[in-house]
């Protein structure tokens, strides 16, 4: 299986954290008359984990850090039962970053999962083509979230809190934030996805976030050059 990063999603027109360097939906149409699931934003780290157990955050030359040296050994002890084909995304929420947990189900929360298939493409060119094999490319699929569920208890995970689902709402999706996180904190905010299954070439049109004003404090070191401090787990 071809290694990627997860892509970059756009906030919601009304999202108040979004930043000059952010990427931002102009409408919301596209979301209209479409079932949809918002689960809530955790404040960690965007982590990959492959069959077999290779993992990388959003950079894939991620270097050392405690919180992956924790990844890293979760991601061995479950990946040798990841279907091939199949990789599993979420957040790594072993070290405080901006929010401090206190509740959480576990370290490595599942918010979604990719499924790569190997297709033949014929007189195009393909966006990933498959290394020594001619013609074939890997066509990469976000799973619908049915499935995701099924797969994430499969493999004894935990999925991110689920705030809404239902067909789009604007008033019932800007109600999901409450400031207040499920897993004892303070929410960082929502992300809302098509609840049914989408090409990761549309990704941009099919997922879109809400981020908190100021999720990001000025003058903060950043969490990577801090000692670590672990969240707390519920229970």
């Amino acid at each position: 299986m071809e290694r990627s990063k997860y892509p970059r999603s756009f906030h919601f027109p009304f999202s108040p954290g979004a930043t000059s360097d952010d990427k931002m939906l102009s409408s919301v149409e596209h979301f209209v008359g479409r079932e949809i699931v918002v689960s809530e934003k955790l404040d960690g780290e965007n982590t990959t984990i492959y069959p077999g157990g290779y993992t990388h955050a959003r950079s894939l030359d991620s270097r050392s850090h405690p919180s992956r040296d924790w990844m890293r050994a979760e991601a061995a002890r479950i990946g040798r039962d990841i279907p091939e084909g199949i990789k599993v995304t979420g957040e790594n929420c072993f070290a405080v970053h901006s929010i401090s947990y206190s509740a959480l189900p576990a370290y490595f929360m599942v918010f979604g999962m990719v499924e790569h298939t190997p297709v033949r493409v014929e007189g195009s060119k393909p966006a990933r083509r498959l290394s020594g094999r001619d013609g074939m490319v890997e066509a990469e699929t976000v799973l619908d979230w049915d499935t995701t569920v099924a797969y994430a208890e499969m493999l004894g995970l935990h999925m991110v809190p689920v705030l809404y689902r239902g067909p789009w709402d604007e008033a019932a999706v800007k109600a999901c934030y409450t400031g207040t996180s499920r897993c004892g904190g303070i929410q960082e905010g929502y992300v809302a996805r098509l609840a049914g299954s989408f090409p990761v070439s549309e990704f941009g049109m099919s997922l879109a976030k809400y981020v908190r004003e100021n999720h990001v404090l000025e003058g903060d070191d950043h969490w990577m050059h801090r000692a670590v401090v672990r969240n707390g787990l519920a229970g």
